[in-house]
């Protein structure tokens, strides 16, 4: 029996799970993040999990892991300290950026700081122009100097910013040496093995925030896998990417900037590996302990872009945070989870988030000290939670804990102790329903089109609630909806991307070149995918190209046609023009203006076969004599709710709502107007009147 183990680190559980490829789900557990050293309580849950199913260490064959904890060292300013080596003259780029003010007229404006304090920015006589030429050469004592002096002010970690680096890098790979020679005990990101993208600034930032947590990342990816090796684990671990792909341990500590998204990429995979294929638009909503992610999945792939923002000022701005160039599945994430915390604002108004308690206290219910009231408090409060069986019985609610902080913050309010409690649930959702409207919009989407997916703890408990809000009439809630993030990682297949400049007009290309261009990227993928032992699994690579209107400061992706390409430079000029043509018709629902295409980058993707299979739905074979009863509250006032337990339902059977179905991840909350159905697949479908 070879077993795959999937660990998805949140900012409140953590949640584990056993699948065989042949598609029998062994098992699963979710257990509080041990946020002080997040290993411990990998290491609890993974012991209780193996012993709990009678499963033998050495019958784990690989480990697959998302976690959020870079994204959070980045968030929270909490990573190493970094200095940064750049061309003299240049030492102030990150502080400049773009020049914008993401909102133009406010005049407390807080611009995204960077990750490099100014003392620690470093300037080094050097410089490449942009055709390759070298008009001044590297300072190696310079270099060696000023690095000396950031070391002894602290720095851990440094990233290497020189000018044109990405076209030519020469210089940056041998000031790369040069610290890893004189400085070993310091962490070296040079900005062209990270991305060879134009543009200093972008390629500054996030080689910056690469630095930034690579310490972080070597110490805990080599000690957890260590300690897994330790508990008798002989399979690989690997890592989930931003992208949605999979990687391997040494690729990941070598680029852990490309993690900083995973544990959100995956819960987009789940809800399109889960959601089936006969759904054909799906709004992927993953509700956690801390945050609640929203992605679109059409065609049964969510979308990958190649960039995002990290740490924005604003949520939903443009420009507000630091611009972080890597393949992720394009996502937004809010901070409005299960963990998130409820105040009076300075006006009087109810206010939820995007604070939140974690699990450490964690919510009040959850006894361990917390005081400030959460919307895990508000659930329990209205009915939606059986305090005996949250999280599998795992972790038992007081209910009395909850009612205490609510009242607290009722008086404050001067409401009802339960009004509050709906308002937190309500307020809770519409931040939701705020940035699926958003994300829809700026791509051109109507909510009602899509079938709502829930996973995580949280995602089922408020589904209805959202969906309604939103005008979706279809809900699909997978088992195990509270794990679902971690079968999703176990059905990513292994994933390259890269990238490099191309720089000229598409007529300069000759078609030998280009191709060779391509198949340069292509060949330093397939090394990734062998160092990690996918070589056999690799599928034809993609190609695409950044492409614009000579004159355009923006470009965008093109697909290209898979190869073999005319050898005739007119013919390849031809298919890439058609390829961008189509493209940006179906951008800007207008053709190109007649002027020559520049080419910014090539793209290639290259991935490997899935490994996971969908899973043997475990349906129960009678509905029971009857379902229990519980008092629930509802937007219309109070109601009494039937209550089931998922694992009894059998395929086909149905009930109208107000129903809750329970299991141990995770509760379904169907509202008055709802009807739920079993389906084959062991999905719950919601339709909603």
């Amino acid at each position: 029996m070879a077993l795959s183990l999937g660990i998805d680190i949140g900012g409140t559980f953590t949640d584990l799970v056993l699948h065989d490829p042949d598609g029998l789900r062994s098992g699963t557990l979710k257990v509080l993040t041990t946020h002080a050293d997040p290993v411990l309580g990998i290491l609890d849950g993974t012991r209780r999990l193996l012993a709990d199913r009678g499963v033998p260490p050495a019958a784990v064959s690989r480990v697959v892991h998302a976690t959020t904890l870079f994204t959070n060292a980045l968030i929270e300013r909490k990573g190493a300290v970094t200095a940064l080596v750049t061309t003299a003259g240049f030492r102030d780029i990150l502080q400049i950026g773009r020049e914008r003010r993401y909102e133009l007229y406010d005049l407390q404006l807080v611009p995204p700081a960077p990750l490099v304090p100014r003392e620690l920015r470093l300037e080094v006589p050097e410089r490449v122009k942009a055709d390759g030429t070298v008009l001044q050469p590297l300072d190696a004592a310079a270099l060696e100097a000023q690095v000396a002096e950031a070391v002894a002010m602290g720095a851990q970690s440094v990233a290497v910013l020189f000018l044109h680096s990405d076209l030519h890098p020469a210089h940056e790979a041998a000031a790369a040496a040069l610290i890893k020679k004189r400085f070993p005990q310091v962490s070296v990101t040079a900005s062209h093995a990270i991305v060879r993208e134009v543009r200093e600034y972008e390629r500054g930032s996030t080689a910056s925030a690469n630095a930034y947590v690579a310490p972080l990342a070597e110490r805990y990816l080599a000690r957890l896998g260590a300690e897994l090796t330790g508990l008798g684990i002989a399979g690989p671990l690997v890592l989930m990417l931003s992208n949605g792909g999979l990687t391997h341990l040494q690729e990941a500590q070598r680029a852990p900037v490309q993690l900083l998204e995973s544990g959100p990429a995956a819960g987009g995979l789940a809800a399109a590996f889960l959601a089936g294929p006969e759904e054909a638009r799906v709004l992927a909503f993953d509700l956690g302990g801390t945050t609640a992610k929203l992605c679109v999945v059409e065609h049964g792939e969510p979308e990958v872009v190649f960039g995002f923002e990290a740490a924005r000022q604003a949520r939903f701005i443009e420009g507000s945070g630091l611009p972080i160039r890597i393949s992720t599945v394009d996502l937004i994430e809010i901070g409005a989870g299960g963990g998130s915390i409820a105040r009076r604002d300075a006006i009087g108004l109810l206010k939820v988030g995007p604070d939140s308690a974690g699990s450490e206290p964690g919510p009040a219910c959850y006894g361990r000290g917390g005081q400030a009231p959460t919307v895990t408090d508000a659930n329990l409060l209205l009915g939606y939670l059986d305090p005996a069986r949250f999280a599998g019985g795992e972790l038992p609610l007081d209910r009395a804990a909850a009612e205490a902080t609510v009242a607290r913050l009722a008086e404050a309010l001067g409401l009802a102790p339960q009004d509050v409690a709906w308002g937190i649930h309500d307020v809770a959702t519409e931040a939701m329903a705020g940035a699926a409207r958003t994300h829809l919009a700026e791509r051109g989407r109507d909510a009602a089109e899509f079938t709502l997916v829930c996973t995580g703890g949280g995602g089922p408990v408020h589904g209805c609630h959202l969906a309604r809000k939103l005008g979706i009439r279809r809900l699909i809630v997978p088992p195990e909806a509270g794990v679902a993030s971690a079968l999703g990682m176990l059905a990513a297949p292994p994933r390259v991307d890269r990238v490099a400049t191309l720089g000229r007009r598409l007529k300069e290309w000759s078609a030998a070149d280009l191709d060779a261009a391509f198949a340069a990227l292509e060949a330093e993928a397939r090394e990734v995918l062998a160092l990690g032992g996918w070589q056999d699994a690799a599928l034809a690579p993609e190609r695409l190209v950044d492409a614009r209107c000579v004159g355009q400061g923006a470009h965008m992706p093109v697909p290209l046609p898979p190869t073999p390409w005319p050898v005739a430079d007119a013919a390849l000029h031809g298919l890439v023009a058609e390829a961008f043509h189509r493209a940006y018709q179906a951008r800007y629902s207008r053709p190109p203006p007649a002027v020559p295409i520049d080419l910014v980058h090539a793209r290639v993707v290259l991935r490997g076969r899935r490994k996971a299979t969908a899973p043997t739905p475990r349906l129960g074979t009678a509905a029971g004599t009857g379902p229990e009863r519980r008092e629930v509250r509802f937007e219309a006032g109070t109601m009494t709710a039937s209550v089931f337990s998922r694992a009894a339902l059998p395929a086909g059977f149905t009930a109208a709502g107000p129903a809750l179905v329970q299991e141990a991840g995770s509760t379904l909350v169907v509202g008055p107007a709802g009807r739920f159905t079993v389906l084959d697949s062991g999905n719950i479908l919601v339709e909603l009147g």
